[in-house]
């Protein structure tokens, strides 16, 4: 997918100035808005590289914007969607091509180290995969990885295409129709960037306890 410099830039922007400057590209060209959304959706949850961009907030923020300006709610909800869905079958993709390389690699540390954590996270696929899939669309970090690590394991691609798709259906109006119908309330008004950064540690917090948790655990180990 090419992405221009000026497109690169926008996304920037929007990251550390989001309500400014999602405004300012839908005053200039609403569709360049709609696409350059779908392009954060879709890099959060298609490439582990890029688990810090803001999903959640975006999501809000993006609902706000759309009750007060020419956005239409009706195009932004389902174009979302879609930059999730055809995010996590990327990742998924991209998982898949990964684990088969490692699985077919003759080097021992691999085989010792990473083929036996590769194992390890198909079982917990085979437990919790259909929930991890849905629920783990609500947290960021976790959504970046969850089909990333599905596809290394090689998790039933249609059950993982039925699941993506429902917890995308899920996740897409939940935040953006809160946007939506909370945004013009003066309260919010007058403290979306606490609000904003409110979504993000909130839901940063299970990320951080599982990492804590897991951290005590091996060193008690």
């Amino acid at each position: 997918m090419f992405i221009s410099e000026t497109m690169m830039n926008e996304i920037f922007e929007i990251l550390f100035h989001t309500n400014e400057a999602i405004f300012a590209i839908v005053s200039e060209n609403v569709w360049e808005a709609y696409l350059v959304l779908f392009l954060i959706i879709f890099l959060e949850t298609g490439l582990i590289v890029f688990p810090f961009l803001p999903g959640d907030g975006l999501l809000f923020s993006a609902g706000v914007i759309a009750a007060s300006s020419e956005m239409s709610i009706f195009l932004l909800v389902p174009i979302l969607i879609l930059a999730a869905i055809f995010g996590n079958h990327f990742n998924y993709r991209i998982g898949k091509q990964i684990g088969d390389k490692i699985e077919k690699s003759q080097n021992k540390l691999v085989q010792k180290y990473l083929v036996k954590s590769i194992i390890q996270t198909r079982k917990f696929y085979e437990k919790h995969g259909k929930k991890s899939i849905i629920i783990g669309r609500f947290f960021p970090v976790i959504r970046t990885y969850i089909p990333f690590f599905a596809g290394t394991v090689k998790f039933d691609f249609q059950m993982f295409k039925s699941y993506t798709i429902i917890g995308s259906v899920i996740w897409v109006p939940f935040f953006t129709l809160s946007g939506y119908f909370l945004g013009e309330l003066p309260w919010i008004k007058n403290n979306f960037e606490i609000i904003f950064l409110g979504l993000i540690i909130v839901t940063l917090i299970p990320f951080f306890y599982a990492a804590i948790k897991t951290f005590l655990f091996q060193k008690k180990a």
